[in-house]
Formats: structure tokens, C-alpha cells, sequence
């Protein structure tokens, strides 16, 4: 009898480990399984991070307004800067120089197009220019025409109407067709100023934009006209002026004499929205410096 009350101890005792190390597993897996939930507890955390900042993107329009001339160069921007932002809108007016900053003035454009820099009635209207790029303006003339070199004086004098044949400067014995700008263009105002010709040029056309001029040279044998450069295709020839020819080096470095500056204007007493600002950091960036290279004028801060 003692015996077997011995052997009953020895099997309770040996249950009860068994019991003891089913215990502790258990304490084990629930320590594992509460290690998982944390893990993962801590995974949709970040992922609500993440969340988070696509909802902070930045979203929303630039509107831009002004000059015909920075068409390539601006647009070119603006599809750099939506390819970086997907739920940004960028819009780009083509009125010229004059209407766009007429447009900032009057708060329908976040950002005007200048190609001429700001008078000072502007100026002190409160405007502000900012230099985004410089930019030649090219002598154009038909591919025909077998001039290929003009003085800055005899261009002057051709559209003052001082010459009026192209014989008198080596080309065929044809009456010189003037073409330029509207009143108001930047790009007008650029080379009238550059040739000392304001309000003296003798205009056969005066066209609302440099597409116009570009195509009105090019179907005209005895056309001359000006553009901005980064807008000349080979429809065209560009004339070299005084021996120089206009190209992004010559621009910068000063040679190329018709030339003159890319502005963006705002208004100083007025903040740009978030986005707006946002655009206008990224073009005066170093970070735009060779997307406006390849759009054919020189970055202000190259």
C-alpha cells in the first residue's frame, strides 16, 4: 500500500511539470503573438505617416500671362514642374508682354511674362521683376535673301526707313518689306530700344505675336523682321550683326548686341499662393538652369 502511494506521488508530480511546461509555452506564444501585434501596430503607423504626406502634396493652378517670346522656355517649365507634381495645373496666356503684366496688375494671373524689364511708372505701381533668363533677339530674314551680315546701324536705318533696298546692303534689287511687333510687345520694345529706333520705325506690318513674324518672313522673299531667338526654326534665316552670330554664348558673354531680359513680375505687397511660390522657387532654381539652356536662352543664374 505505501508503495503504491508512492508511485501515485511520483505520477501527480511528473503531471503537474507537464502542466508547468505547457504553462510556460504558452506565456511564450502570447509573448510572441503580442511582439507581432506590435510589429504591426508600428507598420500601419508608418503607413498612415505616408498617408499623410501624399495629403500634404502640393496641389492646385499656376497661372501664368504674358510674353509671346517665352512660350518655349515657360512651357517647358511648366511641364517640368507638373512632372513633379501631379496635382498641379499650370496655364500659360500668350498676350504679350504688355497684357501680362496689365494682367498681374489686376490680380488675373499669379505670375506675369515680361520680355522687357519694368519702367519705373510700373515699378512704383508696385510690380516686381524678377530676371529669369536672357534671351537674343534674332534679325530674321527669308532663306532667299542672300544678305547674310547687317550692321546694328544699318539695321536701324532699315527700319527707320533710311534704306529701302536690299541692293544697298549686297542683297537683290527689291524693295525691303518691314515687319515687327505690336506696341506693347516686349520683344518690340527690346530691339527699338537696343537700335535706338523707338517711335520711329517704318513698319509694313506690326503682328501680335512671334509665330506671326517667324511665318510672315518665311513666305515673304524680301521680308526682314526680328524674333526672339529660342523661337527661330530654320523656315527662317537669322542674320549675324556686325559679324556676330546670335547663339546662347554670344548672349552671354555680351558680343551678340540685340538682346534682352526674361521677367517674371509680381506684385510686391502681394503673397503668391502656396503652389505659385513653390513654381516660382523650382524656375529661379539651379535646378531649372538646364531645362532653360535647352529651351535656347541663357539662365539668369547659370
Amino acid at each position: 500500500m505505501r508503495n503504491m502511494k508512492k508511485i501515485l506521488s511520483l505520477v501527480l508530480i511528473a503531471a503537474l511539470a507537464v502542466m508547468t511546461l505547457a504553462g510556460c509555452g504558452s506565456d511564450s506564444s502570447d509573448s510572441s503573438s503580442d511582439s507581432t501585434q506590435s510589429s504591426s501596430s508600428v507598420s500601419t503607423s508608418d503607413t498612415g505617416s505616408s498617408s499623410s504626406s501624399e495629403e500634404e502634396a502640393l496641389s492646385g493652378t499656376v497661372a501664368t500671362d504674358g510674353s509671346t517670346s517665352m512660350e518655349e522656355v515657360i512651357g517647358a517649365l511648366g511641364e517640368s514642374f507638373m512632372n513633379l507634381h501631379e496635382d498641379v495645373e499650370f496655364t500659360y496666356n500668350p498676350t504679350g508682354s504688355g497684357a501680362g503684366i496689365t494682367a498681374v496688375s489686376e490680380g488675373r494671373c499669379d505670375i506675369g511674362l515680361s520680355s522687357r524689364s519694368l519702367d519705373e511708372e510700373e515699378k512704383a505701381s508696385g510690380l516686381e521683376e524678377t530676371v529669369l533668363a536672357y534671351d537674343g533677339i534674332a534679325i530674321i530674314v527669308n532663306p532667299e535673301n542672300p544678305v547674310a551680315d547687317l550692321s546694328l546701324e544699318q539695321i536701324a536705318q532699315i527700319y527707320t526707313g533710311e534704306i529701302t533696298n536690299w541692293s544697298e546692303v549686297g542683297g537683290n534689287d527689291a524693295e525691303i518689306v518691314v515687319i515687327g511687333r505690336e506696341a506693347g510687345s516686349g520683344t518690340r520694345d527690346g530691339f527699338e530700344s537696343i537700335t535706338g529706333t523707338e517711335d520711329l520705325c517704318q513698319y509694313r506690318q506690326e503682328l501680335t505675336s512671334t509665330g506671326d513674324v517667324i511665318t510672315n518672313v518665311a513666305q515673304n522673299p524680301d521680308a526682314i523682321g526680328y524674333a526672339s531667338l529660342a523661337s527661330v526654326d530654320d523656315d527662317v534665316k537669322a542674320l549675324t550683326v556686325d559679324g556676330v552670330e546670335a547663339n546662347a554664348d554670344t548672349v552671354k558673354d555680351g558680343s551678340y548686341q540685340v538682346q534682352r531680359p526674361f521677367v517674371l513680375v509680381t506684385k510686391a505687397d502681394t503673397e503668391l499662393s502656396e503652389v505659385a511660390q513653390a513654381f516660382f522657387d523650382y524656375v529661379t532654381s539651379a535646378d531649372a538652369v538646364d531645362i532653360i539652356t535647352n529651351a535656347g536662352v541663357v539662365a539668369a543664374n547659370e
